[in-house]
């Protein structure tokens, strides 16, 4: 989810255990679990690996966040109190702190942070499962994406989140995180 992992990377069983030290039954079911949700890939001879997404797939996940992403966030927006703003003004610094140092895994991992925090108060947890099973297919590719590209600030449509959650602005909401969950990925299917 958080891009540690490059798209196309080869994972074995073995491997994953030896790295977090577990058993190889809680790593089969967890590479079953992750290949069921899109986050991984299974060749028929059990050959596992992060997925490499095509265009079409890219823009498929693109208008679901869109339409989930957007939903959430409006859902929150009468429970969007001045500690919440707050809250993302600061991990928005964070976010702008992993851009100056090109720091791509740290840049989605705050870049998630900010929109989980977000959607955590809508208090729709299935639909943020949903979003989270989006961004788990999306994080070895939104890695190769951050990596190749050169920012020097931040998204500027968190600003624009945030000042849509301080006035009650709900369309300036809906497009601002619209355009915030779609920008990079359209530049990445390109």
């Amino acid at each position: 989810m958080h891009g540690d992992i490059a798209p196309g990377q080869a994972l074995t069983l073995r491997g994953i255990g030896k790295q977090y030290d577990v058993s190889m039954t809680p790593v089969r079911e967890a590479a079953r679990r992750l290949v069921a949700e899109g986050a991984l890939t299974m060749s028929p001879s059990g050959r596992m690996s992060t997925p490499e997404l095509s265009n079409e797939r890219i823009e498929e996940l693109a208008a679901l966040r869109a339409l989930i992403e957007v939903e959430l966030a409006t859902r929150a927006l009468p429970r969007a109190h001045l500690a919440l703003i707050e809250r993302l003004q600061s991990i928005n610094g964070a976010v702008a702190e992993a851009v100056a140092h090109r720091d791509a895994v740290s840049y989605i991992r705050t870049n998630l942070e900010f929109h989980r925090t977000l959607y955590l108060r809508a208090q729709a947890p299935a639909m943020l499962a949903m979003a989270e099973t989006v961004w788990l297919q999306m994080g070895p590719t939104m890695r190769a994406l951050y990596g190749r590209l050169r920012r020097t600030e931040p998204p500027q449509y968190h600003r624009l989140i945030i000042a849509a959650l301080r006035a009650g602005d709900e369309p300036g909401l809906r497009l601002a995180v619209r355009s915030d969950v779609t920008q990079g990925l359209r530049m990445l299917a390109s």
